[in-house]
């Protein structure tokens, strides 16, 4: 047999018990290298530094994805118009 409640609880405790589920907003840091807010024990996305080491190389990864964009033929057109 299953556990039936004795007593009925009521609201206030109810709402005392829930009051505890709630989002959290996430721990940020400010990055030491570019002085940004990042995601704690993680790599800024920003920079790419961790603990002052270069973990990502951001530029390389920028460059390469204008690479392939112009690939595409998705890069826009920087053409100038005549007035």
């Amino acid at each position: 047999m299953g556990g039936v409640p004795k007593q009925r609880h009521t609201k206030s405790r109810r709402n005392k018990r829930r009051s505890q589920i709630f989002l959290r907003s996430p721990a940020l840091v400010i990055c030491p290298h570019c002085k940004k807010p990042h995601l704690s024990h993680t790599v800024c996305r920003n920079c790419g530094y961790y603990q002052d080491r270069e973990i990502i190389d951001v530029m390389k990864k920028a460059e390469k994805k204008k690479k392939k964009r112009a690939e595409k033929g998705l890069e826009p057109k920087t053409e100038e118009k005549e007035p």
